[in-house]
């Protein structure tokens, strides 16, 4: 079988829609038919340069129209795109050249940091090199993702055509995609969701409405304006909207046309889902699950599934199985806390360079999430909390999602993260962070009742904070290693 490419479906949607618009941000638009000649016209300049197939080559993106060109281009040329953010650090783009051993850069809108070995040829950056190491991971490869690895050090996973156009035709068949319809997109693109929820919308012929940076009144103003059909958002972008909504926001929640709000990268909460249906009555909440490794929405919370379900991540996508294993592979009682793992057509061809971390990902074929989790009635899943991050105080396992959720209910806090912080007496103690809702006043004695009404002692936090605003890791999320190290600190509380 012809290993597919991912630029060939855009490129017929290219020819076939013209005139129609494709990408559209605040300065500049392409309609499908320049966006297939200046992909074109990348791709020549590729084969100029040198490229051999399968060779990564380094895109920034900032969530511009011709990040899609540098993506397309780079896919017809037979190259492997490896995103990075063009405000990045000069150290995070030395980390991604000295990772993937790029000679070519595609920087097609504006400057990328780069040393004197490079020399310039238009919109591409050419090292001075020979031809690129062949590795075998990279065979077939889209895309090299880099992800947060336990060690301190980013993985760089490497995503296969095959994989994500099987991925996408099976969310497709989720979420029915239409051609015509507006898409609004502030997920960055250096990862996973952004892509696949972009490409998406260029495969069927939709307009993908591009913010360089999510701010809640451009966010609403956006929805209310241009008939967005779908929004795509993680949940710290939804707390921060509710906790200053803007005056945009009752024009935005009365869209007649919005009907998908996709959510993920992180957990929703019960509160955050209602809290979203209060403002946005006429749209789906889509809670969406998944890995950069299994390219992606592994588990769906679809809408007749909320009322009974919500707080869950919902049921397996197509051709997605999982299991719920102990650690050593075996099956746990029904209904019993265990890793949730996972097996499907859709998965890496591996880590980067690193064949022993690609080895420790998976136990008997399946792919370990380290989320730990349980099934409810019907082959529903619920989260549990990160393997690692199960807090262990006086030998009893505690879940910091279910706590977050406890908190979460109460009706003066807006958001809440829980973490546990090393004791050498009880082995962690429990810390809660909350942020209080605009307005209102929230004491660690009011906290502390909160608690002892609804959990048992051995689950009741040693020690509270309040802030701001939950700490957000580098991917703009909110982060419990941030929390962690913050208590290490003794910095947690803002406010």
């Amino acid at each position: 079988m012809k290993t597919p490419n991912l630029a060939a479906p855009v490129l017929e949607r290219c020819a076939k829609n013209g005139a129609a618009q494709a990408l559209v941000a605040s300065d500049v638009a392409l309609s499908y038919a320049e966006l297939g000649d200046r992909a074109d016209s990348l791709a020549g300049r590729l084969h100029a340069a040198g490229i051999e197939p399968d060779e990564p080559v380094l895109v920034p993106v900032s969530n511009v129209p011709d990040d899609f060109v540098a993506f397309l281009g780079v896919w017809q040329a037979g190259g492997v795109v490896v995103p990075v953010h063009r405000a990045s650090p000069a150290s995070v783009v030395q980390e991604h050249l000295e990772a993937t051993r790029v000679r070519l850069i595609a920087r097609m809108d504006g400057p990328i940091a780069a040393d004197g070995s490079w020399r310039e040829s238009g919109d591409l950056l050419v090292a001075r090199v020979g031809a690129p190491t062949a590795r075998a991971e990279l065979a077939g490869a889209a895309l090299v993702i880099f992800t947060s690895g336990s060690t301190g050090h980013p993985k760089g996973v490497v995503q296969s055509h095959r994989a994500l156009a099987g991925k996408l035709a099976a969310i497709d068949s989720l979420l029915h995609f239409e051609c015509g319809e507006p898409t609004l997109l502030v997920l960055n693109i250096t990862f996973s969701f952004g892509i696949w929820v972009s490409l998406l919308t260029l495969v069927t012929g939709g307009t993908l409405l591009m913010q360089r940076k999510f701010t809640p009144r451009a966010f609403c103003a956006a929805v209310a304006a241009n008939e967005v059909a779908r929004v795509a958002v993680v949940p710290t972008m939804m707390r921060a909207l509710f906790a200053d909504p803007p005056a945009e926001l009752a024009a935005a929640g009365r869209s007649t046309t919005l009907r998908q709000i996709l959510i993920g990268g992180e957990s929703l909460g019960r509160a955050l889902a209602a809290e979203l249906a209060t403002h946005f009555p006429r749209a789906d909440l889509i809670d969406i699950y998944g890995l950069t490794e299994t390219a992606t929405s592994d588990f769906f919370l679809l809408p007749e599934d909320q009322s009974q379900f919500a707080g869950c991540i919902g049921r397996p996508s197509p051709q997605v199985e999982f299991r719920i294993a102990a650690a050593d592979g075996s099956a746990v009682a029904p209904g019993e806390v265990g890793e949730l793992q996972i097996r499907t057509p859709f998965i890496m061809n591996g880590y980067l360079d690193a064949p022993e971390l690609t080895a420790a990902a998976f136990q008997d074929g399946w792919f370990r999430t380290g989320d730990m989790g349980r099934v409810r009635e019907g082959g529903v899943v619920e989260l549990a909390g990160r393997a690692k991050e199960l807090i262990s105080r006086g030998g009893n396992k505690i879940s910091p999602l279910e706590l977050e959720q406890v908190f979460a209910a109460h009706p003066d806090v807006a958001a809440a993260m829980a973490a546990g912080a090393a004791d050498p007496i009880l082995g962690e103690r429990i810390h809660v962070l909350v942020v209080p809702r605009p307005g209102r006043l929230v004491t660690q004695e009011a906290l502390r009742q909160h608690a002892t009404s609804r959990l048992p002692k051995f689950r009741q936090p040693d020690a509270y904070h309040i802030a701001d605003a939950l700490p957000l890791g580098r991917t703009g999320k909110a982060d419990r290693g941030a929390l962690k190290a913050m208590i290490e600190r003794g910095s947690p509380d803002q406010s």
